[in-house]
């Protein structure tokens, strides 16, 4: 099944646009967890025994589970055993390399741990993203219009058709229009209702909803399709307190994501 196609399913399945963010912070963690083993496992398969009725998928924020080595790895490992068939996994690697390393991140992402898509930096040109894409039934999002302060250092450039960031979607729509997308934050929101405006069918992953201010009806008042997704992390992972009981806990992750 294509990507585009899973995901437009899911959207129907549970009314919204949802992707909850794995971020874990062990600092953050409430303290119910930390008796285990492999707290940062135990913490986020509650976070997905809660909200897997209620999200369209999860994006797995790489450098957080690295992080904590072998034991990240380990939960990462058992954590993408735990999301129901038909939710989302998205690597949020942000790879981009020459062609041999993206070919085994490709391998990595795609063969050994079998994400649906991962997100990828094409800031080295149509090779370092190709071997990600010989994967038919698998999904790139491509950065274009990050949230961050800096992105409108490079991101913003002007070039002769327009900012860089359309620049790298023209070149990629041209080449492979079946499988890529690409991440804009939710703070630009004119430039999301323009690009989804020129490009109808263009599939989004729009982080920053939620603790870092991003609006849900803001984002559905400029977008011009359905093919997107809106990812909330720490506004659901650490809406409850450290000292929380588990009942406590529950309640605070299932209010959160309804309240989106």
């Amino acid at each position: 099944m294509k990507y585009t196609d899973k995901l437009s399913q899911r959207v129907i399945k549970v009314s919204n646009h949802i992707i909850v963010g794995l971020d874990p912070d062990i600092e953050k963690i409430p303290h119910i967890f930390l008796k285990y083993k492999n707290p940062v496992y135990e913490f986020l398969n509650r976070i997905i025994l809660l909200t897997r009725d209620k999200v369209c998928g999860y994006k797995f924020n790489l450098a957080f589970f690295e992080y904590y080595g072998i034991d990240g790895l380990e939960a990462l490992n058992m954590l993408l055993k735990e999301v129901p068939e038909g939710l989302l996994t998205i690597a949020d690697a942000k790879r981009g390399d020459i062609g041999n390393s993206s070919e085994m991140y490709a391998k990595t992402y795609f063969e050994k741990m079998n994400f649906d898509a991962v997100t990828a930096s094409p800031y080295m040109g149509v090779e370092s993203i190709a071997p990600f894409l010989k994967y038919e039934d698998k999904f790139v999002y491509l950065l274009a219009l990050t949230s961050n302060a800096g992105a409108e250092q490079l991101q913003m450039l002007k070039t002769e058709s327009g900012y860089l960031y359309e620049t790298v979607i023209k070149l990629f729509r041209e080449k492979f229009p079946e499988n890529t997308g690409y991440v804009f934050g939710a703070n630009h929101l004119k430039e999301i209702k323009h690009i989804t405006k020129k490009y109808p069918d263009l599939a989004l992953l729009i982080p920053g909803i939620g603790a870092q201010g991003g609006s849900k009806q803001d984002i559905e008042n400029n977008i011009n399709n359905n093919l997107y997704l809106m990812n909330s992390s720490r506004g659901i992972l650490y809406s409850a307190d450290k000292n929380c009981t588990d009942s406590e806990f529950d309640e605070k992750v299932i209010d959160a994501v309804n309240r989106i």
